[in-house]
Formats: structure tokens, C-alpha cells, sequence
């Protein structure tokens, strides 16, 4: 089984409509997991139509709470707690919001009315969709440890991925290089980088190029929107030529793509035009790879 990843170095640059290209172009011939590992927006879904066949909390952390019942209002965890998370009156509580689980509270506590209790940060979904199963996820606004729902996403889909001895587990990333994209693109085969032929399209792709490279996964690079600047796509080809990457080709603009996105479709489903046949060209070249 291969595992690739779809990374940008920033948002915006259409990573998802190629994933779900790519998606439609390996389902016709290979047995294929998916995985949406930008748990912050996820999109993914939102092309496929997935229906929801299990669900599951994802608890990030420990979170403090006080019993009322023990609590004798002495004031102590209000010293120690350094993010102001314990609001004091006739009884005291915690602001899940605010509390970042060090448990200083609870440690220094003289009653021991405050324990550790899980803290509920997102959902994570195994769905089915028309391509083959889907792994997918929500993270609560204001939530963290999303890198360690990204890794929980990943593990449930290389895990059925290997039960049901797929061909591919294809993972659509998050944008950037923060803990999220780390968790993507660790033990991948491949990461394929989407650009765009802007100033900090290319910046970010030389970011997140630097990222693969740390983790020592081979890196391909395909420049979206190309036609919108010759020159910022011209650059992107002379990178791929001085540091010998795989340059798989330059996908055009077209507002295709946006009517594919409303009818809930990968472009390569929806029309024939220009821009889905780049997507298949770039499919082409990725295939040698499965074989």
C-alpha cells in the first residue's frame, strides 16, 4: 500500500479539488482509502458526499473541575492557576476555555475538590463515499492538539487501509508547515505539493518543500491557477529543475471548478475541459508509482 499526501505550503491553492481528482481518477482503478487531514476546515467532504457510518469523540486533553460539594473556597487554586481559568465567587468554578490542564490546581489544592477530567476538543468520522471510505474530522473552535487528531485520522485510515489491503490511502493535508501538517505527512511515500503562481504561493512552497525534505519524503510539485502569472509559474518550474523534483504539471484557471465544487463533484467528474485534462496528466504521471 502506498500512502500519498496533497500539501500547500499555504491555503487557498486548491489542494482539496486536486485530492478529490486524484480520488476520482485512482478509484476507477485501484482499491482506495481517503483521509481529510485538515481537521481545522475540513473540505474534502464537502465534494464527496460522504455518509457517516461511525463517529467518535476525540478527547485532546485534560481539563480541571472543581466539586462544589468539597470545595471549601480557600482561594489557592486562584493563586496558582498563571491563565486566570478559576472563576472565584460564592463558590468557585473552572473556564474550560481558559484552563490549559497543567493541573496546578488540583496539586495544590489543601481539600482535593479538583480533579482531571477529559476534555471533548472535536469528532472524528469514518464515512462512505463514492470513491471508497473516507476518513474525516472536526475540531472545536478554540480547540488545540489538532495535530493529534490529524495522527488519530491518519492511523484509523492506514489501519483500514491495511485490513482491506488497498492500493492507496490518499490523505488531503492541511495548509502550512505547523504540528497538522508534521502529523500529515509523516511515514508518506510521497507528498505532492500544490502551488500557486503568487509571491508567497512560492515562499511557502520552498517552506513546505523544506518540511518533506526534514522527513525525508520524496516531494512532487504541480502549480494551480498557472496561467494568472507566467512569470511566479516560471520560478516554480526553475525550482523543481535545480532541486531535481518531479514537475507533473501546470493546471489552468477556470471557474469549472467552482460550478464542479457546487454540483459536489471532482472536476474530472464534472467536465472534460482544460483543467481536468491537466488533473489527468498529473494523474498519469503519479500512477507509475503505484505500480
Amino acid at each position: 500500500m502506498k500512502q500519498w499526501v496533497v500539501l500547500s505550503g499555504k491555503g487557498g491553492t486548491g489542494k482539496t479539488s486536486v485530492t478529490a481528482a486524484l480520488a476520482h481518477l485512482a478509484a476507477q482503478e485501484r482499491r482506495l482509502v481517503l483521509a481529510d487531514a485538515d481537521v481545522d476546515a475540513a473540505n474534502l467532504e464537502l465534494l464527496l458526499s460522504p455518509e457517516v457510518v461511525e463517529a467518535q469523540d476525540f478527547v485532546g486533553g485534560k481539563v480541571a473541575a472543581i466539586d462544589a460539594a468539597r470545595c471549601t473556597a480557600c482561594g489557592r487554586c486562584v493563586e496558582v492557576c498563571r491563565f486566570a481559568a478559576i472563576v472565584s465567587g460564592d463558590t468557585y468554578r473552572v473556564d474550560g476555555a481558559a484552563c490549559e490542564g497543567c493541573a496546578a490546581c488540583r496539586y495544590e489544592c489543601p481539600a482535593e475538590a479538583i480533579d482531571m477530567v477529559d476534555r471533548v476538543s472535536g469528532r472524528w468520522f469514518r464515512s462512505e463515499t463514492r470513491f471508497g471510505p473516507l476518513f474525516h474530522a472536526r475540531l472545536c473552535p478554540g480547540e488545540e492538539n489538532s495535530g493529534k487528531l490529524v495522527a488519530q485520522v491518519k492511523q484509523r485510515a492506514r489501519h483500514l487501509a491495511w485490513t482491506m489491503q488497498a492500493d492507496l490511502l490518499l490523505v488531503d493535508g492541511p495548509p502550512g508547515t505547523g504540528c497538522p501538517a508534521i502529523a500529515t505527512i509523516t511515514g508518506a511515500d510521497l507528498a505532492l505539493l500544490v502551488a500557486e503562481p503568487t509571491v508567497s504561493g512560492v515562499h511557502d512552497l520552498r517552506r513546505v518543500l523544506g518540511v518533506a525534505r526534514h522527513f525525508g519524503v520524496p516531494a512532487a510539485i504541480c502549480v494551480n491557477k498557472a496561467d494568472i502569472n507566467p512569470a511566479r509559474r516560471a520560478e516554480v518550474e526553475s525550482l523543481c529543475r535545480e532541486e531535481r523534483l518531479p514537475f507533473l504539471g501546470a493546471i489552468p484557471y477556470d471557474t469549472v471548478v467552482t460550478r464542479a465544487m457546487v454540483c459536489q463533484r471532482a472536476v474530472t467528474e464534472y467536465d472534460r475541459g482544460p483543467v481536468a485534462q491537466a488533473l489527468r496528466a498529473v494523474w498519469e504521471c503519479l500512477r507509475a508509482g503505484l505500480e
